[in-house]
């Protein structure tokens, strides 16, 4: 498909990539009511699905996957959510293992290849609900999943009609390299701090698989896959991580018509997370990358963010 032109532009305040990230991830309000349902998985864990409905029952569901220590209560979550909700399609938000304010109940929790819960997600849904057409919205690692779910080798339900995905690390290794880089240090940090937080309540249910020790020695964010996300995960360090869980590889195979929208002047993201020859050789795929928007951070006067109305677009139109 070929490369989309973007009509994105911004106020010039918002055309600086860390101001349009530091905004919508911290100071960005929306006002959205949800009703939580928690579902157990195979394995015995829990996962928290938060909902909001359309005025009118429908038969439409969007399903939105929130990024790296974030959940279903951040506003590029429900920004996305209400405006399809005020559009006749309820909204399912799926907050990740132990990213829904209570810790889970496994030493695994959850990464940017983790398919298999947005598969028993989609899969609950599929008996337990009555929607005919489904959508998938991923933002950042949920980006990165919701492509990498589309495209393995998998017969999808009927009812997925297309996805959306925002701000998408498609290739994992060179977006850890960025985040490492003097740019991003306060990012990394940040996410670090979080991430070793959740480690807390692990050394305690689960004194046999880490160690404070173990802990202490995280002094970097890429540390943190090496001892936890690749360990507790089943992959052999951070690097085998990386390589499996990008989705870069599996967007030749998705057939099912997907909007990725990465920003140009977005810090985390390496070049090869711009996806050009993949999309030019995947009519289902159709990439935008506007020159401004930072990461998931598509400022637009009104209310709603340029994703959100260019997802909401994208599905009309199919």
């Amino acid at each position: 498909m070929p490369i989309l032109t973007s009509t994105y532009k911004p106020s010039i305040f918002f055309r600086n990539g860390n101001i349009a990230t530091i905004y919508s991830g911290l100071l960005r309000k929306v006002k959205l009511e949800q009703k939580r349902e928690r579902i157990t998985l195979s394995d015995g864990d829990f996962l928290d699905l938060d909902w909001s409905y359309a005025k009118e029952k429908s038969e439409k569901l969007i399903i939105v996957l929130h990024g790296l220590e974030g959940n279903a209560q951040r506003p590029y979550v429900t920004g996305p959510s209400k405006l399809f909700n005020e559009n006749g399609v309820d909204a399912v938000c799926i907050n990740f293992r132990g990213c829904s304010g209570e810790p889970n109940l496994k030493y695994r929790s959850y990464h940017s290849g983790a398919t298999e819960d947005l598969h028993e997600v989609i899969e609950y849904i599929l008996e337990n609900k009555n929607y005919s057409e489904i959508y998938i919205n991923g933002f950042s690692l949920g980006g990165n999943i919701t492509l990498k779910y589309l495209g393995e080798d998998r017969v999808l339900p009927k009812q997925i009609k297309a996805a959306i995905s925002i701000s998408v690390p498609c290739y994992l290794e060179g977006s850890a390299n960025e985040l490492h880089k003097l740019k991003n240090k306060p990012y990394a940090i940040r996410f670090k701090k979080h991430l070793v937080d959740k480690l807390q309540p692990k050394l305690l249910q689960f004194p046999n698989n880490i160690s404070e020790e173990t802990i202490s020695s995280i002094k970097v964010l890429r540390d943190f896959d090496e001892v936890y996300t690749s360990k507790a995960h089943g992959f052999t360090d951070a690097r085998d991580y990386y390589t499996k869980s990008s989705c870069l590889q599996f967007l030749p195979n998705i057939k099912v018509p997907t909007l990725i929208i990465n920003a140009l002047n977005d810090s985390f993201l390496s070049p090869e997370c711009y996806p050009v020859i993949e999309a030019k050789n995947n009519k289902n795929l159709h990439l935008e990358m506007p020159s401004y928007g930072g990461h998931v951070g598509f400022v637009k006067k009104g209310g709603y963010y340029y994703n959100e109305l260019r997802a909401l677009e994208f599905i009309k139109q199919l």
